[in-house]
């Protein structure tokens, strides 16, 4: 079991409320992050003029990839980035002593030295809610319903996302437009192997490997 996050890159708008949300919930201090929001492009449309309306550009949103071989679990001398029972890494601060050796390990650059606390924090996939039955902040929050949640071991059926007018979450494969196997892209994989994953239709993939 490996619990994870699908963005739908097509969807996403760059409103940056899941960035908010999860700073908001999560208490992430002023200056740090646990969902940055970055900005490909505008690039030009090939065969077009290079110039408005003839261009394009895409938004990522890049965070903890709760990898399956994460190198932060590696170098930890106390075991403090461990695996949970949900495939997710965590950060147990009791055993943090902020040496930050996982810092420097991340190939993503997306965790970060808590000063006052003197521990290093990241994206959790909001676990608190995840025990709960419920979603990650970041996706419930998602106006474009560009972000899903689910176990990467069940498969693609197993994604759903925010809720709809019924209050029921709706399921990712019911609600996409079509994608096919190369519209699906990762940040890149240095042995890693990230568990987040990327869908980008008729755009040049810039987020890494493919």
């Amino acid at each position: 079991m490996s619990k994870a996050i699908i963005t739908d890159v097509n969807r996403c708008v760059g409103c940056l409320a899941c960035s908010v949300a999860c700073k908001a919930v999560n208490t992430v201090p002023i200056g740090n992050y646990w969902n940055k929001v970055v900005r490909i492009g505008p690039n030009p449309i090939e065969g077009g003029s290079g110039q408005f309306p003839d261009v394009y550009m895409y938004f990522l949103t890049i965070s903890c990839q709760h990898c399956e071989n994460p190198e932060c679990v590696k170098v930890c001398p106390t075991e403090a980035s461990h695996f949970s029972d949900d495939g997710t890494i965590q950060i147990d601060k009791s055993k943090c002593i902020g040496c930050q050796f996982c810092v420097m390990a991340c190939p993503y650059g997306v965790r970060y030295l808590n000063a006052e606390e003197r521990v290093v924090e990241k994206c959790t996939l909001c676990e608190q809610k995840l025990r709960q039955g419920e979603l990650p902040q970041c996706v419930s929050q998602c106006g474009g319903n560009a972000r899903w949640v689910g176990d990467t071991a069940q498969g693609l059926d197993s994604f759903v996302g925010a809720y709809d007018s019924a209050g029921q979450q709706r399921k990712m494969l019911d609600f996409l437009e079509p994608f096919t196997e190369n519209d699906i892209h990762h940040l890149p994989d240095v042995g890693n192997k990230p568990s987040f994953a990327y869908i980008l239709r008729d755009h040049t993939w810039e987020g890494g490997d493919a």
